[in-house]
């Protein structure tokens, strides 16, 4: 071959190799096949090769859960204030949820959240809270939430003796000064469900409306059914369950985790929440802690 055109083609060659090395750095790169987990550190990925395996999930420090209540921490939700010991409902659940996920109950992290903020828009900054939050359609515009981990009805409670303890109908709660926490179910149950003809009493802490039901500002408070059960048979002791809602709408309201809007957590709390509801732990932790959570009258 003359040196001329063999020189023609080293060049045609080396043009070639230079083309295909740009190509493939301009190409996109696959996951590194030794740390698929990498690409997920910030906790906002995709749902594309997800893995739910501990030193996969995008927690907010690593190796650790980060878990958060309003404060004070309601019985029977809690127990004696104290998320942190697993007893109560619901710290009972927040831990069984970090064991599905792969983590003991030294690495959860508890913090306190009020119960509004918890469900506020803005960036979050736990992993998810446990504070009986209702699923709906409106909290989802801002926070995500895992599937549901208990089935709620709403009640009513009023002092033994009053007008409002008498109640056997919605249409007999109408005339009477109801309260509740602002923010809530129960609040949203008294404004759509009772319709009363006075404007309601909101409270910003459960503490704070039982306190007007003590002193006579309301004639009676809404809060979830537990709640009542153990408020009457604790705390208001001369108060009286006066009947429970039935659910609007076809599906139960439930209380679900919250998690923050797009987490990359959401959909592997919702998969241990179902495999906890599966193989009855939701059941026995209910059954433990809301033993007392029967049936009350029903309001209509």
């Amino acid at each position: 071959m003359p040196l001329a055109q063999r020189a023609l083609r080293r060049a045609a060659s080396t043009a070639t190799v230079a083309l295909l090395a740009v190509a493939v750095g301009c190409a996109p790169q696959p996951e590194n096949p030794e740390n698929p987990a990498s690409d997920k550190a910030s906790g906002k990925t995709g749902k594309a090769g997800e893995t739910c395996a501990k030193g996969a999930l995008g927690t907010r420090t690593p190796g650790e859960l980060t878990v958060a209540t309003d404060e004070p921490a309601y019985e029977p939700w809690f127990k004696d204030d104290k998320p942190a010991n697993g007893k109560g409902f619901e710290s009972a659940v927040a831990y069984a949820v970090a064991k599905q996920l792969g983590y003991d109950a030294s690495e959860v992290v508890w913090q306190t959240v009020p119960f509004n903020k918890a469900f506020a828009p803005g960036e979050k900054t736990f992993d998810f809270d446990i504070n009986q939050v209702s699923i709906s359609a409106e909290r989802k515009k801002a926070v995500d939430f895992s599937s549901g981990y208990y089935d709620v009805r709403q009640a009513v409670i009023a002092l033994k003796g009053s007008k409002a303890a008498g109640a056997k109908s919605l249409a007999d709660l109408k005339g009477v000064k109801l309260g509740a926490q602002v923010g809530t179910t129960s609040l949203n149950y008294i404004d759509d469900v009772v319709k009363p003809d006075r404007q309601p009493a909101a409270y910003a802490k459960n503490d704070q409306a039982k306190s007007a039901l003590k002193n006579g500002q309301v004639d009676a408070i809404v809060v979830d059914l537990p709640t009542a059960f153990y408020i009457t048979a604790a705390e208001v002791t001369d108060a009286k369950i006066v009947g429970q809602f039935e659910n609007t709408g076809g599906t139960p309201e439930q209380f679900g985790l919250v998690l923050d809007k797009g987490s990359a957590l959401t959909s592997c709390v919702t998969k241990a929440v179902d495999a906890l509801r599966a193989d009855g732990t939701l059941a026995s932790i209910e059954k433990q802690w809301l033993s007392e959570a029967v049936d009350a009258p029903v309001l209509k």
